[in-house]
């Protein structure tokens, strides 16, 4: 459903690649998600100083969160500021109603997952499923010619024609590992405006430039449901199944109202009745309904040298030798983390085990292991 409303620099390695942004000097009409914040407006602003035909366009996919000011649905705080946006630009904003598909694509599949015992995670599923998906499938068929987004990444295109996706110039706010399954069709009529700034750049060109989101706070929380109790979110849909918390030799240190509300490497919401120590979630045991407990962050049980990753979904797929011997990788299996050297092994189409230089700290089932080679995503999967 659509509404009408009026209203950089590249690392070595990469010197035969230009920017895709060049490439598309031919192709003007460009749609991009506004989303009311700054890193969206900035990006629009840009685009259309560039000489683009830019119109916006709002994604609603949730209305249940209320806006902490105004008590009312936040995204219509959200489409508010970003009309406000346009009107300053003098473009149009379109607005896409996804939130049936949301909840069906995203929020029922990260319940589900929960309720399975792992940790999805659903910001990835977002961008493939909305952001890259039903928003970049609308924007083409209706003629745009490229789509672009505030994230915090750049996209490049070789002279063969292929996408290439690098993590941000600002390290600390870098989304390439977000972006891992954005596909290659997709990807190559994609513009990410603000990859090549720092986010203090970016407040301070969209203050230059009079944006009313200029000092607005970032977004917090899941990807457009907002900053909540998420364990309160959690039993909206999954009813509590109380369980012994233990240790591995088997004492009980205390209860738990259910699995799914805690995830590999947690530390905060373990109710332990006795020990005033910091606890750490080390493993799930689904079938004795057990949360299984260590008291000390780096007890070896809370590392692993290796792991299968499932549904690989490749941007640039690396060359696998014939004779099945692995490559090497750099492996990221949170945001944020340092990056880990690993052998990484073809098993099947979408399967590969991972084996690490160094072991890895709470590695989680159903999180993302995603592989870079130096400053490209090459794509990722989900941690067995």
């Amino acid at each position: 459903m659509i509404h009408p409303i009026p209203c950089g620099s590249v690392m070595g390695g990469w010197d035969k690649i230009f920017s895709m942004s060049s490439t598309f000097l031919r192709s003007k009409r460009v749609l991009v998600g506004l989303s009311g914040g700054v890193d969206s407006s900035l990006s629009v602003a840009l685009l259309k100083e560039q000489g683009y035909e830019v119109t916006a366009g709002f994604i609603k996919n949730w209305s249940d969160t209320k806006d902490l000011w105004t008590g009312e649905c936040a995204w219509r705080a959200e489409r508010r500021d970003a009309l406000r946006v346009c009107a300053l630009l003098g473009i149009d904003l379109l607005t896409f109603d996804f939130e049936k598909d949301y909840r069906e694509r995203v929020l029922q599949r990260m319940f589900d997952e929960y309720e399975q015992g792992i940790t999805p995670n659903p910001d990835v599923l977002c961008n493939e499923e909305i952001k890259f998906g039903l928003f970049a499938q609308a924007a083409f068929e209706r003629g745009f010619d490229v789509v672009a987004t505030g994230h915090y990444a750049r996209v490049i295109q070789d002279e063969q024609g292929q996408a290439h996706l690098l993590k941000a110039i600002d390290e600390e706010k870098d989304q390439s590992y977000f972006l891992h399954r954005v596909s290659q069709d997709v990807l190559r009529r994609t513009l990410f405006p603000i990859g090549h700034l720092k986010k203090s750049e970016v407040r301070l060109e969209a203050e230059r430039r009079g944006l009313p989101t200029a000092s607005k706070p970032d977004s917090q929380g899941i990807c457009f449901v907002g900053k909540i109790n998420f364990h309160e979110f959690l039993r909206k849909k999954i009813p509590s199944v109380p369980g012994d918390i233990v240790t591995y030799d088997g004492r009980i240190v205390g209860r738990h109202d259910g699995l799914d509300a805690y995830t590999i490497g947690q530390r905060q919401g373990i109710r332990v009745s006795q020990d005033q120590r910091a606890w750490y979630v080390a493993e799930k045991h689904l079938e004795k309904n057990e949360l299984i407990v260590v008291p000390d962050r780096d007890d070896p049980r809370m590392f692993r040298r290796q792991a299968e990753v499932h549904h690989v979904h490749w941007i640039n797929q690396p060359l696998f030798p014939v004779d099945g011997q692995p490559v090497q990788l750099e492996v990221v299996t949170r945001y944020h983390q340092i990056p880990t050297f690993a052998q990484v092994n073809h098993l099947a189409d979408d399967v590969v085990r991972v084996v690490f230089d160094q072991p890895v700290w709470a590695v989680a089932p159903g999180q993302s292991a995603v592989f870079f080679d130096g400053q490209e995503c090459l794509g990722g999967g989900f941690l067995n």
